[in-house]
């Protein structure tokens, strides 16, 4: 309950803001009657609680998981557009402020208020700065609530194929060309759309990889979040097979808590039957020897390897256990973390390493050149290809969702690596 003081006070600096909204819009629109000043409180304020009391009990309380996405998301929709609105009211305060202070050192009006502002170039329509201002920020705050609830309608199943050359200076000739696909994070228990998670399938088959890696994070918590999407996914096949991990969400941990019992137990024995239902190969800190044309590369996965509050079960060394002959090794571990951590200053012979378990937070710009998402501050490899000397990880910024039900800017992946004997060229 260590973090029940901190939405409290969260939830009293939201009411102060509401507070504050409230009598400027009310200050603002002054032609409105009492009956529709005394509506427009009750339904503001009305929401506002109710989204609060909502947020308690989807922390708190073991509500339907679709029931909680909706209420954290409008939460989060609305406290963006507040956040937005309060800079303007802000500002409008502070001048005012100084504008008062002007008047009252060097004398004339003391009701900065009653200045007026044109709206027009015969200057027959005037508004007080004051309303000029707070009417702009109302506008300006429906652009974070319109974004984003059209990340909503349209981000959340808009599934991008990302194409990358991986080179290996020892890759056996046999492999030179070949093609992988990677997903990650579906997170099932929060898709809505069967035929938009179908679709996105058929574009990665559409893709025709020689094998495809899962990277973790099958489920939300619970194994049978599967159960309208295990058909789904049972489609995906390659010709040289399907090798998948376990992320952190995977355990149940965030259902069922860290300690041990008999419910997480066979919760996470029926996410491991699910993977073996499907065709996949799942990896627990174990590896797997992958054969064309007589010659050999080395599939690894480890089990969740986090770092600060998340779960750390992987086992590095049991992966890597008699793979010293294997020319090239390809790690899957869910949290990129790990690859900073453990892999780079232990594990050198670890060729490259694919990851998932960031989202790129949803929220960002990406494009070839260039990319940005908060989650940046948390993580230092997020999205994408990196490199330190001969070693390379690739992070999947996830086909699912989780929290916020949809996606602005950083779309579902699809990533589909080709395998290049060489140096990079």
């Amino acid at each position: 309950m260590g973090r029940l003081p901190f939405l409290i006070a969260g939830c009293l600096l939201i009411l102060a803001f509401d507070y504050y909204f409230v009598n400027a819009a009310l200050s603002v629109f002054k032609n409105w009657t009492e009956k529709t000043k005394r509506i427009f409180t009750r339904i503001y304020y009305g929401i506002s609680i109710a989204l609060i009391i909502g947020v308690f009990a989807g922390i708190f309380f073991n509500i339907f998981l679709s029931l909680r996405a909706v209420i954290l998301v409008s939460f989060f929709l609305i406290t963006a557009s507040k956040f937005v609105m309060l800079l303007f009211l802000l500002v409008d305060d502070l001048r005012r402020g100084l504008v008062f202070i002007y008047r009252k050192i060097f004398g004339g009006p003391q009701k900065p208020h009653t200045e007026k502002i044109s709206t027009s170039e015969d200057d027959t329509e005037k508004i007080s700065r004051s309303s000029f201002i707070v009417k702009a920020g109302i506008v300006a705050a429906a652009v974070p609530l319109s974004s984003l609830t059209w990340g909503i309608v349209s981000g959340a199943y808009d599934y991008q194929v990302r194409r990358k050359t991986l080179y290996f200076p020892n890759l056996p000739a046999a492999f030179d060309g070949i093609t992988m696909a990677q997903i990650s994070d579906i997170h099932s228990g929060s898709f809505y759309n069967p035929k938009a998670v179908r679709g996105g399938v058929e574009m990665l088959l559409g893709e025709k990889p020689d094998f495809i890696f899962f990277t973790g994070d099958i489920v939300n918590d619970m194994a049978n979040e599967m159960r309208d999407y295990q058909d789904i996914f049972s489609k995906v096949k390659a010709p040289l097979g399907v090798f998948s991990s376990l992320g952190n969400h995977d355990y149940g941990d965030y259902h069922f808590g860290r300690e041990p019992s008999a419910a997480k137990a066979r919760n996470l024995q029926d996410v491991i039957k699910t993977h073996k239902v499907m065709g996949w190969d799942l990896l627990m800190n174990e590896h797997r020897r992958l054969k064309v044309d007589g010659e050999e590369i080395g599939i690894l996965g480890i089990e969740n390897w986090g770092t600060g509050r998340f779960p750390k079960y992987g086992k590095m060394e049991l992966a890597v256990k008699d793979t010293d002959d294997l020319p090239v090794k390809l790690l899957l571990s869910h949290d990129p973390s790990h690859w900073r951590a453990e892999v780079l200053p232990k594990y050198p012979q670890i060729d490259a390493m694919f990851s998932g378990h960031t989202h790129g937070m949803q929220f960002g710009v990406r494009t070839e050149k260039y990319q940005w998402s908060p989650v940046e501050y948390i993580y230092k490899e997020w999205a994408g290809l990196y490199q330190e000397q001969q070693q390379q990880l690739y992070v999947n910024v996830g086909y699912g969702f989780l929290g916020f039900p949809g996606r602005v800017g950083i779309l579902p992946e699809i990533t589909v690596f080709t395998l290049k004997k060489g140096p990079k060229v």
